[in-house]
């Protein structure tokens, strides 16, 4: 009998040859970077710096394209936007201690989208190791232990022949589900001490799949097919996984009214029958959706901006699908599948029993009707007519990227995306600063389509050096500005929670914490050799679909100020 582990993969006569002659002058980084393109990788972003300068050497006898950035942070939102555009993991080279854990932020933020990161990281070298205090620059006890608590997985290289297989296997923890990001950190001396090792080849890191357990889809199945009102609630997870025809699919099948999360915009189409939109923070919403006797949450762990900040609390049997197995049941009991979410809509597919419902568009069209005019009694016709701009210049397949700005909140529920994988925004783990260099990272990804960012312009200020990195890779991006003078969704907020936003000594003295003087962006773009026009509300459709239509990138600042939509959970209007 011969088993799989009796196979061995025998070396041609050619692989021999080039084993025993491999090209001079190779060092620890040429490892990466050959372990790098033997996984399939094409593009690189990230920043030099003096640890890691042995990487950056090997990139200049690769075929790899390397895309900079002037900030780690914002090459890491690169990397999440080009992850999440071509599924594929995302290369992030960094260097050591600053360098390193200025990536923090957009690490946490392709955590928590599952967004497929792969940083590699330089250390110290190996005598500065162990804790001690050497006196290397850049020295941190644990550096590692700076990531553990933010990202997938930790790998760690102390040899070059330690190099290919802890990326390897760094590579397949980003891709397997959850995907996510995950850190690697190899010290300078390896980097950059000559190697005779073989040019790395035949790598493999193909990652794991997670199908359901058939005995609860066949539960799962048997719930939705008796049920008398179904629901489904689609995340991320559908999204990421390219489930979204099969979403539908089933949804079809069982005739469940569906509502996307914010990070599962796009998964369902928005102007289906039995599509509920996204509004999510909306009582009306969460009255419906309570009522469901049966729940389907496929993708999503039902956190904060998912379940109405928590006001949620469905009354019927919920059915969770989801790859993060830390994330079932942990907001509301249910039947937890552990699972993809493709792959456990495949099972339900060819499981389930067909429902017939005819009432279930029409109890679709009685929830948005009464959305719809709460959000018309309240004087909102700006906001509204600025969202419907943004629509309306930018093309139905071009991706958009959104700040933590009020136009971004607006856009999680009243954005049609036109499509799954279309609108992606910072509402993972919240931080500024997201919009334009991931929208830099799409464009990088697809240069086909004009790719649009949408900023406040406190948010914008996080990132506008990566103007300069837009006109070097002259990269199709409109950023979108809207300047309200301020931290525009913070003075909502503390206006509304504690009655007002200064701070800094007496009334004579004190400055607004959320009040902020900015540069005119429209100038600053222009300095850079990029374009910049200011609009208005009126004319801001025409303006930006010709900035979308311009190749290269390009600015456009609208002047506003912009209000949300009361809080809409039970009790609050």
């Amino acid at each position: 009998m011969t088993h799989d582990h009796d196979l061995v993969l025998r070396p041609t006569a050619a692989q021999t040859e080039a084993a025993l002659n491999p090209p001079p002058g190779r060092t620890g980084g040429d490892l990466v970077v050959e372990t790098l393109a033997g996984l399939g990788a094409t593009t690189v972003f990230g920043l030099p710096g003096q640890h890691a300068l042995g990487v950056f050497d090997a990139l200049r006898r690769s075929g790899l394209r390397y895309v900079g950035l002037r900030v780690e942070n914002n090459a890491g939102f690169a990397a999440d936007a080009y992850g999440r555009i071509t599924g594929e993991a995302a290369p992030l080279l960094l260097s050591t201690g600053p360098g390193a854990l200025t990536s923090l932020p957009a690490l946490q933020e392709a955590a928590a989208a599952s967004a497929p990161v792969l940083a590699i990281s330089s250390q110290v070298p190996t005598a500065g190791l162990g804790g001690g205090r050497h006196g290397y620059l850049h020295e941190l006890p644990d550096q590692a232990a700076s990531f553990r608590g933010v990202v997938k997985s930790v790998h760690t290289a102390r040899t070059a022949s330690q190099i290919p297989s802890a990326i390897a296997e760094a590579w397949k923890s980003a891709l397997t589900v959850p995907p996510g990001p995950v850190w690697v950190e190899i010290p300078q001396d390896v980097l950059v001490a000559e190697t005779v090792l073989p040019v790395v080849t035949a790598m493999d890191a193909t990652p794991d799949e997670l199908p359901p357990r058939p005995e609860l889809t066949a539960l799962a199945a048997h719930l939705l097919a008796n049920a008398a009102r179904p629901a489904i609630i689609a995340g991320g997870g559908v999204v990421r996984s390219d489930a979204s025809g099969k979403l539908r699919q089933l949804a079809e099948r069982v005739q469940a009214p569906v509502v996307t999360t914010p990070g599962g915009k796009g998964a369902f189409p928005w102007t289906h029958p039995l599509s509920l939109r996204s509004w999510l923070e909306d009582r009306h919403t969460t009255d419906f959706l309570e009522d469901a006797d049966v729940l389907l949450v496929i993708g999503s762990g039902l956190g904060e901006l998912s379940s109405n900040y928590h006001t949620f609390a469905p009354r019927g049997r919920v059915i969770q699908i989801e790859a993060d197995l830390g994330k079932l049941e942990s907001n509301h009991p249910g039947v937890g599948i552990h699972a993809d979410a493709r792959l456990a809509l495949q099972a339900l597919l060819e499981t389930v029993r067909r429902r017939e419902d005819a009432s279930a568009p029409e109890r679709v069209r009685e929830v948005l009707a009464r959305v719809r005019e709460r959000i018309a009694a309240q004087d909102l016709t700006r906001e509204q007519q600025v969202l419907t701009a943004v629509r309306r210049a930018l093309p139905a397949d071009s991706p958009s990227f959104w700040d933590m700005t009020i136009l971004a909140y607006w856009a999680w529920s009243a954005f049609d995306a036109m499509g799954p994988n279309h609108l992606h925004s910072a509402q993972g783990a919240g931080g500024l600063g997201y919009a334009f260099p991931a929208a830099l990272g799409a464009a990088v990804a697809d240069p086909t389509r004009p790719v649009l960012a949408v900023s406040g312009d406190g948010g914008a200020l996080y990132s506008i050096a990566e103007l300069a990195t837009a006109r070097q890779h002259d990269l199709n991006v409109t950023w979108l500005i809207v300047d309200d003078g301020g931290y525009g969704i913070l003075r909502e907020y503390m206006t509304e929670s504690f009655g007002g936003t200064t701070a800094g000594g007496t009334t004579a003295t004190a400055t607004a914490t959320t009040e902020l003087t900015g540069p005119d962006f429209a100038a600053l773009a222009e300095s850079f050799g990029v374009p910049g026009v200011r609009t208005s509300p009126e004319n801001l459709a025409a303006d930006l679909a010709e900035a979308l239509k311009s190749p290269g990138p390009s600015v456009v600042v609208l002047p506003t100020r912009l209000r949300m939509f009361a809080p809409t959970h039970r009790g609050s209007d």
